[in-house]
């Protein structure tokens, strides 16, 4: 069991939320934080210790972060930095806003939050900081431009982060999940609806299958896990003395990670559109 102390974003469902309980049943002290307040009141409905967090709005997250500081004294053992959606569509057919909007929540709020918490972990002498990434962020798959590029820029980001903070006692983990039971395919379906023009598009019969795929109720891709085997990497990367840099969680991300290394572009290219073919049917 742990005493230790983790600040979770994106806990209303799915992933954060099992992360939250686990975490909790283990010992943990949870700050579990999600967007909406009625998101916030469920959790606490639950018996986490829950509070508001908006990743896309700078005085959240400051106000956030120093909650969490004034309930523990000033210290934080750890931050994971789950909250994060998926824009659907063609590139050509993503607006600039929508882009931005895209990583102002998967890439700008969620290093901002890490950029307040660093300094404390720094002063501490210690702390973990985990990432949730995705398959997504290690291959391309067609109509999820926005959300390729800002998980291909997270990975960039948190590589970069590990090694300025080495010697530092903050160690840095990716987690790159692929298919995991959550809500994540119904938020990406009301994104995509309410930011894409379909009936305007040059895709708009490619759309068709990829409402298909989103409006499909169960898993939708094949070896799709529960968030449980997330919760399970997450705590190696927080209790293992020396985590790894990088967790893939379900068969296609280990394969696509290989795939990547050792297969040529041509291929590569080849064997992702057929996949999105096959989904989008």
């Amino acid at each position: 069991m742990s005493s230790k102390s983790i600040l979770i974003t994106g806990c209303s469902s799915g992933i954060g939320l099992c992360c939250a309980r686990g975490l909790q049943a283990r010992g943990y002290r949870v700050f579990a934080s999600a967007r909406k307040a009625e998101d916030v009141a469920a959790l606490q409905d639950q018996g986490l210790e829950a509070l508001q967090l908006d990743l896309d709005d700078s005085n959240s997250i400051i106000t956030a972060v120093d909650e969490v500081l004034t309930r523990t004294g000033g210290t934080l053992d750890a931050l994971f930095n789950n909250g994060a959606y998926g824009q659907a569509g063609a590139v050509e057919d993503v607006s600039r806003a929508v882009l931005r909007a895209q990583f102002e929540t998967n890439l700008f709020g969620t290093q901002e939050l890490s950029n307040r918490i660093i300094p404390v972990m720094r002063a501490q002498g210690h702390g973990r900081i985990v990432y949730n990434s995705s398959l997504l962020g290690l291959v391309a798959m067609p109509y999820r431009g926005a959300y390729n590029a800002s998980k291909f820029a997270l990975e960039g980001l948190v590589d970069t982060l590990r090694l300025e903070l080495a010697g530092s006692g903050i160690h840095i983990a990716l987690i790159e999940p692929g298919p995991i039971k959550s809500r994540f395919r119904a938020n990406s379906l009301a994104t995509f609806q309410r930011n894409i023009d379909i009936e305007r598009s040059a895709h708009r019969a490619h759309y068709e299958g990829v409402l298909k795929r989103l409006e499909k109720i169960g898993p939708a891709a094949p070896f799709t896990l529960p968030p449980e085997a997330v919760l399970k990497r997450l705590i190696h990367a927080l209790e293992h003395p020396r985590p790894r840099r990088r967790y893939p969680v379900t068969l296609p991300t280990y394969l696509f990670a290989v795939a990547r290394r050792v297969l040529p572009y041509a291929a590569l290219d080849w064997m992702l559109a057929r996949i999105s073919r096959n989904e989008n049917r």
